[in-house]
C-alpha cells in the first residue's frame, strides 16, 4: 500500500492516512464568530478523503485576530459558533477535527486580504493597537506594537489556555499551537523581533521560554487523550534571524512538554526574507527536525502531487504531509491521489457513484467497499 495512505496515529488519535489539510483563514469571521461559510468550506473539505482537516487559526484574545475577520474562542459566543459548525459538519463526516490557537501580536489589526491586507490603524474602524514581544512593527509604516510586560504574558498563556478548553468542549479532537509565519510565539522565538532585555529575550533559552510555558498550558489545559501539536517556522530566511538549528533544540524542548508532533514551515517573521520558494523547499526542515530531534513531522509546502508525497513519506523525510492551497483548488486531492497511487479514501455514500473508469474502489466506513466501475 502506498505510505500516503496507511493509517497513522497523532498522538492517541488515529488518521485513515496521511493526508493532513492545513489551517487556512477564511476571513469571514463575524465578532470572532464562525459564520455559515465555516459550514459550507469545512463540510466541502471534510469530504475530500483526508486524514485530518485543521481549522485556521484562531484567535485567543480579540486583539490576537489577524484580521477583523478572524476565527476567534475568546468567549462564550465565539465557543457556541464553532461547537454548531463541528456539530453540522460531523453529521456527514467522521474525519477528525483539530484547531490551530493562535495570536497574531504585531501582524494583528489586518485588513482582509482581497482588501488591503495592510495593517488598519488603532484610530480606524476595524483596527485596535498591537502587541509583540518588542516595541519593533513588522512593516515600517506600521503602527508601533505595545511591549508586553510580564504580567501581559501570564494573561496571554492563560487566553492560550482557555481556548484549548473551549475547543475541547466545542468538539474539536485535537490542537495545533501556532507559532509559525511572523505570528506571536514566532516574534518571541526570533531575536530580530525579540530585543527584550528580562528572562524572555536575548539567549535562545530565554526567546523560547514564553512559547514553552504557552504549550505547556495548552498540553496541561486538556484531557491527555487529546492531541497537541504546534506548527513553526523552521527559518526567518534572514541572515541573523531564527534558524534551523535553533528549531530543532526548540523541538527537543516541545517533545519533552508532549508535543507528539511538529507541523513544519518557514518565514514570516520579516519582509526582507529570501525564500527560494520551488517544489519541496521546506521538507528538508521537516527532514531534519524529524531525524535530529526524533519527534514525527508534518511536512508543507508546494507539495502538489501525489508522488512527490508518496516520496517524502517513502524517503523518511516526513510522516504526513499536509496540503492547504493545492486543496483549495481541487476539494477531492486525495481521491485523485488515491486512484493514482492504487489505494482508497473514506467518502460519503451520496458520491460512490461519481468517479469515473479508473477509481475502481472508494471506501466509506459505514458501508464497506463498493466496486463503483460496475
Amino acid at each position: 500500500m502506498a505510505k500516503l495512505f496507511e493509517k497513522w496515529k497523532l498522538g492517541d488519535l488515529e488518521l485513515n492516512n496521511r493526508i493532513v489539510i492545513a489551517p487556512m483563514c477564511q476571513y469571514s469571521a463575524q465578532d470572532g464568530q464562525a459564520s455559515s461559510w465555516h459550514v459550507m468550506h469545512l463540510g466541502q473539505l471534510s469530504h475530500s478523503g483526508a486524514g485530518l482537516l485543521i481549522v485556521e487559526a484562531t484567535a485567543v484574545v480579540p486583539e490576537g485576530r489577524i484580521s477583523w475577520g478572524d476565527l476567534g474562542l475568546y468567549n462564550d459566543a465565539c465557543e457556541t459558533a464553532l461547537r454548531d459548525v463541528v456539530k453540522e459538519v460531523k453529521k456527514y463526516s467522521s474525519m477528525p477535527l483539530a484547531v490551530q490557537i493562535a495570536h497574531a501580536g504585531r501582524k494583528a489589526s489586518s485588513d482582509k486580504p482581497w482588501y488591503s491586507g495592510k495593517q488598519i490603524p488603532a484610530t480606524k474602524e476595524n483596527g485596535w493597537q498591537t502587541v509583540a514581544p518588542s516595541a519593533l512593527p513588522f512593516y515600517p509604516e506600521d503602527t508601533v506594537p505595545k511591549e508586553l510586560t510580564t504580567s501581559d504574558l501570564e494573561k496571554l498563556k492563560n487566553a492560550f489556555a482557555d481556548a484549548a478548553e473551549r475547543a475541547v468542549r466545542a468538539g474539536f479532537q485535537g490542537i495545533e499551537v501556532h507559532a509559525a509565519h511572523g505570528y506571536l510565539l514566532h516574534q518571541f522565538l526570533s531575536p530580530i523581533s525579540n530585543q527584550r532585555t528580562d528572562s524572555y529575550g536575548g539567549s535562545l533559552e530565554n526567546r523560547m521560554r514564553f512559547p514553552l510555558e504557552v504549550f505547556a498550558a495548552v498540553r496541561k489545559a486538556v484531557p491527555t487523550q487529546i492531541p497537541v501539536w504546534i506548527r513553526i517556522s523552521a527559518t526567518d530566511w534572514v541572515e541573523g534571524g531564527w534558524n534551523v538549528e535553533e528549531a530543532i533544540t526548540f523541538s527537543r524542548h516541545l517533545k519533552e512538554l508532549g508535543c507528539v508532533a511538529i507541523h513544519v514551515s518557514s518565514g514570516g517573521l520579516d519582509p526582507h526574507q529570501q525564500i527560494p520558494v520551488a517544489a519541496n523547499y521546506q521538507v528538508g526542515f521537516a527532514e531534519r527536525i524529524k531525524k535530529e530531534a526524533a519527534i514525527p513531522t508534518i511536512a508543507v509546502g508546494l507539495i502538489t502531487e501525489p508522488e512527490q508525497a508518496e516520496k517524502i513519506l517513502q524517503d523518511g523525510q516526513a510522516d504526513a504531509i499536509a496540503i492547504a492551497r493545492t486543496i483549495l483548488y481541487n476539494p477531492r486531492w486525495p481521491w485523485h491521489a488515491a486512484a493514482k497511487l492504487g489505494a482508497t479514501v473514506l467518502c460519503p455514500p451520496q458520491f460512490l457513484r461519481s468517479p469515473p473508469q479508473g477509481f475502481s474502489k472508494l471506501l466509506h466506513g459505514d458501508h464497506g467497499t463498493k466496486d463503483i466501475t460496475k
